[in-house]
């Protein structure tokens, strides 16, 4: 049962990497983007898989959208994480028969959760993934100018957003592999 559910989990991600149909590259300007949110101290601009030596603006924004949604979904599963292990659970039933308080805390809940509610799963979290695709500017922007923060404000926040989703991204990994 793990092993199917690692293979759809798999399939669904793999979307994630799916390159946007991007503009021809032939004539656009490179450059560097060692002053953009997020090339900060202590390490500045950091890539070490060099995926940005010849990159456009278009490749850099794809690459940043990217890191941005798997943050915030790291950023997700630590609460969820830490939600579950502090035993805060719904009262109810998952599935006729099996309450939610029976299902175990982490990668090992695939082994109690039945394989339709699985699917379940993942059709809703990529019904969000695509309603979330299609208005996420749109979003975004709203959120922004409802905000009231000035241009430095924004940019500090998006640093922050920036760091802490990439922390979650190790410690979510860490929690995965313990």
């Amino acid at each position: 049962m793990f092993k199917f559910i690692a293979l759809l989990a798999t399939i669904a991600t793999a979307f994630a990497f799916v390159p946007a149909t991007l503009p021809k590259r032939s004539s656009m300007l490179k450059m560097g983007f060692e002053s953009e949110i997020g090339a900060q101290p202590p390490l500045g601009f950091w890539d070490p898989l060099g995926l940005l030596a010849d990159a456009d603006e278009a490749r850099f924004k794809r690459l940043r959208d990217v890191e941005t949604k798997h943050g915030r979904i790291a950023m997700l599963a630590i609460l969820g994480h830490l939600v579950t292990t502090a035993g805060l659970r719904n009262p109810y039933d998952i599935a006729p028969g099996i309450p939610f308080s029976s299902i175990k805390s982490g990668l090992a809940a695939f082994d109690t959760i039945p394989a339709a509610g699985t699917f379940q799963l993942i059709a809703f979290i990529g019904l969000l993934e695509v309603g979330f695709g299609l208005r996420k500017e749109e979003i975004e922007a709203a959120q922004l100018k409802a905000s009231g923060w000035d241009q430095a404000t924004i940019d500090k926040k998006l640093a922050i957003e920036l760091n802490n989703g990439r922390a979650a991204q190790m410690r979510i990994l860490a929690l995965m592999v313990h």
